[in-house]
């Protein structure tokens, strides 16, 4: 059977700095004013070269190319000379009040072409029209972000439980990030085997593999264009005790909201739930229902009548499109009950939103073995992986 390589590599990583100070969260979660702030908390925190802005244009990223090489050259960041993988432990407290911890590792997983299977999105991208991330990697020739892959190979986690040589950690947002380098040439060979004997299911950066593919196809046939077939992966075992999954809810304009109650009332028993706060999420899952929040802050529990979604697959996202794909609404997608009150609020174009249930683990692998997709927007996996921990040139 194909699968996909899983390899070490020489790292890029800092040689001094305390890693509370160079590392961040990832590109694409970060507003403009955490982006200040972590760049105004350390000269040679990583989103000075990861979302580079003191110029306009391309001229930005140009900068980040310049500035870290400039980093390599005066030792802030060390080329290391053996390849290696770097396991990477998140500890933290689930919203269930749980204690968990994810054990991954980071190395370069193979870039394949669309539909070639082996490397498995799980659910259906949102396009995005930006070049941001591929002049970026133009410009450093390097990954910054790593994509989380889920590996749907059994045991994967027995062979990351040794701890490795200890590099570092930091705590931030409560949750522990630990990182520790495997050089051991056994040990080494036994993770890559592991993680090729079988497929691996794209959790989050879907966007970033597809630059990834886009950059190995712009530099196929130059020199030492070898490292652009694979690129930065964190993969994980795909096991339930492991995994936090969190929902992404869907907000709705274009639509009044008399015309969107009626149209999921053909699948939904709708009745009031006073108004919506973090104890909703529970309740629903008790209840199994979702929940219809109007911009004034008060909800109403949508119970699926009974038969009306037998020929679905069992996801909230899914039977939301199936009720409303030939209505005038448009969707978009927010995380969080605070930021759902925030954003209505804030933004009086928005009719409605629905808070929908998490997609289980034997959602998301039954999905995965069945080779089908979830709607955009499906999953939140958390915690989100820290950028700077670790960055793998692609030269």
């Amino acid at each position: 059977m194909r699968v996909p390589r899983f390899e070490p590599f020489t790292a890029l990583r800092y040689t001094s700095d305390s890693l509370d100070d160079v590392t961040a969260p990832p590109y694409d979660v970060l507003s403009d004013e955490q982006v200040d702030e972590l760049a105004g908390r350390h000269p040679h925190n990583i989103v000075h070269v990861d979302v580079p802005r003191e110029r306009d244009g391309d001229a930005r990223y140009d900068d980040a190319g310049e500035l870290l090489r400039t980093w390599l050259g005066t030792g802030v960041l060390t080329h290391e000379s053996a390849p290696s993988f770097t396991l990477y432990r998140m500890a933290f407290t689930d919203a269930a009040g749980r204690a968990r911890e994810i054990v991954g590792v980071l190395g370069g997983l193979e870039v394949v072409d669309e539909g070639a299977g082996h490397v498995l999105p799980h659910e259906r991208v949102t396009p995005k029209a930006s070049t941001d991330r591929l002049d970026l990697t133009r410009a450093t020739e390097a990954n910054m972000s790593p994509i989380w892959g889920l590996s749907l190979a059994a045991g994967l986690t027995s062979l990351l439980t040794e701890p490795g040589e200890r590099l570092g950690s930091v705590t931030a947002d409560g949750v522990t990030h630990t990182v520790e380098r495997v050089t051991s040439t056994e040990r080494v060979a036994a993770i890559s085997a592991m993680v090729w004997s079988e497929d691996v299911l794209i959790a989050d950066g879907h966007h970033r593999y597809g630059v990834a593919r886009s950059y190995r196809d712009e530099v196929t046939g130059r020199a030492n264009a070898a490292p652009a077939e694979l690129t930065l992966a964190f993969i994980s075992e795909l096991v339930e005790e492991q995994l936090s999954v969190e929902a992404i809810h869907r907000v709705y304009r274009d639509i009044s909201f008399d015309d969107l109650e009626s149209a999921l009332s053909l699948g939904f028993e709708i009745t009031p739930s006073g108004r919506v706060s973090a104890g909703t999420l529970a309740e629903m899952d008790a209840r199994g229902a979702l929940c219809l929040m109007s911009p004034d802050g008060e909800g109403r529990w949508l119970t699926p009548r009974p038969g009306a979604f037998d020929d679905l697959r069992a996801l909230d996202g899914l039977w939301l499109e199936h009720l409303l794909d030939d209505t005038s609404a448009s969707v978009s997608y927010q995380h969080g009950v605070d930021e759902l009150h925030t954003l209505m609020a804030l933004d009086d174009s928005v009719t409605a939103a629905v808070l929908i249930r998490p997609v289980s683990v034997a959602e998301i692998e039954r999905t995965a073995r069945e080779g089908l997709l979830m709607p955009p927007k499906s999953t939140f996996f958390t915690p989100k992986l820290l950028t700077g921990l670790v960055v793998r040139p692609l030269y």
